[in-house]
């Protein structure tokens, strides 16, 4: 039973990671197909391009299962098998799907590969990787205290957005667009996606200790 399980686990990260991977080069040959309407160069189209946190929690997810899956006996295959890491890429990328669904999907109707690509990359993925978190990461394994160093991603990215928003005249995403809604605004529209990190960062100890919970009784 044990081999099976493993065995499941393999083909749940290898089939992920290829649809993840898959996701995010099509997004890219979509994003330099676009320049032509953008204006942008080559250059600031892919520095654009990982500047979405959409792109860097799909590359954690692509990354973290192929070198968990390829060479799990390295230090990244190692760094990214630990339970704590795998619970933070997904409330990273739980948090992709829930910001895009609930705010962002409604202020544009993407077409054609467009579609494909957005629906991949803010459904499929998340989806899909949460429930490979829930059902193979082993119960017990997380302490609250892992929750704050979780929430240094999202703040790092929160600064690079802000500081690199002017100085490129753009902005990853709407609410972070300073020169539209000044800085308070933004800050007020950054706590609470700050907010959000901590409840889903809860919301996974509790879930991963309350198994625990239930296989001790």
């Amino acid at each position: 039973m044990k081999n099976a399980g493993t065995n499941y686990k393999k083909i749940a990260m290898a089939l992920l990671a290829m649809v993840t991977w898959l996701a995010l080069v099509l997004q890219l040959k979509l994003s330099l197909d676009s320049t032509a309407t953008t204006g942008f160069s080559n250059t600031k189209t892919v520095i654009n391009f990982f500047s979405y946190f959409t792109i860097l929690s799909n590359c954690l997810v692509a990354v973290s299962l192929s070198a968990s899956l390829v060479v799990p006996s390295s230090v990244a295959g190692m760094f990214f098998s630990k339970p704590a890491v795998m619970s933070a890429i997904a409330v990273y990328i739980f948090i992709v799907g829930l910001v895009y669904n609930l705010v962002l999907r409604g202020i544009w109707e993407p077409t054609g590969w467009q579609l494909v690509a957005d629906n991949l990359l803010h459904v499929a993925v998340p989806v899909f990787y949460i429930l490979f978190w829930g059902i193979f990461t082993p119960a017990g394994q997380l302490q609250w205290r892992t929750i704050l160093p979780w929430l240094l991603f999202p703040l790092i990215y929160l600064i690079y957005s802000l500081f690199r928003g002017p100085i490129a005249n753009w902005y990853p995403y709407p609410f972070l667009d300073a020169a539209k809604f000044g800085y308070g605004q933004v800050a007020i529209n950054s706590i609470l996606v700050l907010v959000a990190f901590l409840a889903t960062s809860l919301g996974a100890v509790a879930f991963n200790r309350r198994g625990a919970n239930k296989t001790r009784s």
